[in-house]
């Protein structure tokens, strides 16, 4: 798929080599769209990859003294739904990040690769354009600030540069007298694609609305704002009618459009439809409901630094890394997935290829500590990395707790996406060693079966928590 992957250690070297290729070299961090994206072909004249996830810093989410967040570009969407202070001061962005895919997914997806992708049906553009959010894109040539209204063309068309790098999200933090919510309606509860969503923000005096911020995604080609009926609410009080007058406005503006998964029709329905659902929850109070306080993030113990200095240019240096407690050494394989590394190169046969695009679960792997899809992960960034496939979570002869109980429980049918199941539920064990019910649907949302009910895969889970 590419030719050339360059980890690199800073800034300075990633924009260097962007600027010397352009066009020919493309970033990579989480690469849960890019890895797509050259796999079918819409990213044409891709050579080279440039590994960022080496720079140390970029994974920070801070506050400034002007009460401003920034996000690093290094920060993953389960960062974000895990963040104390973007659920305090940014609510809906950890919504909208929680909402996105599977543990698996958010693990090493970010939030500054969703925006770049460019989709409007991308979850987090939406919070972000209701925040207010600016980007900061970086060259050997000059740095730029950008409001992200600003930042869109089209569809996956951004003013973005060959050689620019997008190094900070910013945006100013929701004050005591703000609250939002973000609203997404697809076609199942985990693993897909807005057919609609939306982000609302209100500034509040008493029951009285002093400014609102409405944005909706999914609907036309880029994030919009539902500016009329922003201008309607303010001075309104929260009352049925004014909340069903600006549903409605939100409605006449949203002028969407027809896709594959659904009609304009349906879309400016539901446009109407979840806008009066947020902005009664907002009334309410129960902007929040449905949002774990705790959510399953499938990472054991303490997020590992991205600062591992392990920098290296494939195929000229070997892959170095280890797997399940054994050093390997890798000569070729930097032009394809972790999975097909660890299958052809490695002889580890028991991750499975299931769907190779990020929604089966079955290739499921712990990439330092957390669980990834290894479907979506280039193979170099194995370089200096710890990895854990299924053969490696028993001990000996001795099975693992959950490897022991879906024997018991017969939690298999044909058996192919087993490993990946065991994979999430050995993490979600590590994670929290007495998990609920829920919290056990939560980690395994990033793993399909064809055969069963599930009902005997949470059976061995729960057992397994108890034994």
């Amino acid at each position: 798929m590419w030719h050339e992957y360059i980890n690199v250690t800073s800034i300075d070297e990633a924009v260097g080599i962007l600027a010397e290729k352009r066009e020919n070299a493309r970033i990579v961090a989480g690469g849960t769209d890019l890895i797509l994206e050259l796999e079918r072909g819409v990213r044409k004249g891709v050579h080279t990859l440039v590994d960022v996830t080496r720079i140390p810093k970029l994974n920070q989410i801070t506050i400034d003294e002007d009460e401003v967040i920034h996000l690093g570009a290094l920060v993953t969407h389960n960062d974000c739904a895990a963040s104390r202070l973007i659920r305090t001061r940014a609510y809906p962005l950890a919504r909208a990040s929680w909402e996105v895919g599977a543990p698996q997914i958010r693990n090493r997806g970010t939030v500054a690769g969703n925006i770049i992708t460019g989709s409007p049906a991308n979850d987090t553009i939406t919070p972000l354009m209701a925040l207010g959010a600016k980007v900061t894109l970086v060259s050997a040539r000059k740095t730029r600030v950008v409001p992200l209204k600003k930042f869109y063309l089209g569809v996956r068309k951004t003013i973005m540069e060959p050689d620019e790098m997008l190094v900070d999200i910013s945006f100013p933090a929701l004050t005591k007298t703000q609250r939002g919510t973000f609203i997404k309606l697809a076609l199942r509860r985990a693993q897909a694609i807005s057919l609609v969503n939306a982000a609302i923000i209100l500034d509040l005096k008493a029951d009285t609305v002093k400014s609102a911020s409405i944005t909706l995604g999914a609907v036309t080609p880029i994030i919009t704002h539902a500016a009329k009926a922003e201008k309607f609410l303010v001075g309104k009080k929260l009352n049925e009618k004014n909340i069903a007058a600006a549903a409605e406005l939100a409605m006449k503006s949203a002028k969407p459009i027809s896709d594959v998964r659904s009609s304009a029709n349906y879309r400016s329905e539901i446009v109407r439809v979840i806008t009066q659902r947020g902005l009664t929850a907002i009334r309410d109070g129960k902007e929040q409901s449905g949002m774990p306080k705790k959510p399953i993030l499938l990472v054991s113990g303490e997020k590992p630094s991205s600062n591992l200095q392990s920098a290296g240019a494939f195929p000229k240096d070997t892959i170095e890394t280890t797997v399940n407690g054994k050093k390997y050494s890798f000569t070729s394989g930097h032009d394809k997935t972790l999975l097909r590394l660890l299958r052809e190169e490695g002889m580890l046969l028991g991750t499975k290829e299931g769907c190779a695009e990020g929604e089966c679960g079955a290739c499921t792997v712990f990439l330092d500590g957390c669980a990834v899809m290894s479907c979506l992960v280039p193979a170099p960034r194995a370089h200096g990395a710890e990895i854990v496939t299924i053969e490696g979570l028993a001990d000996g002869e001795t099975l693992n707790p959950v490897q022991a109980k879906f024997i018991e429980h017969n939690a298999v049918q044909c058996g192919y996406c087993i490993p990946g199941f065991i994979m999430s539920g050995s993490k979600l064990l590590e994670e929290k060693p007495n998990p609920t019910r829920n919290e056990i649907e939560q980690a395994i949302t990033g793993n399909l079966c064809r055969c069963t009910g599930y009902y005997k895969i949470v059976k061995a889970l729960e057992e397994a928590a108890n034994a």
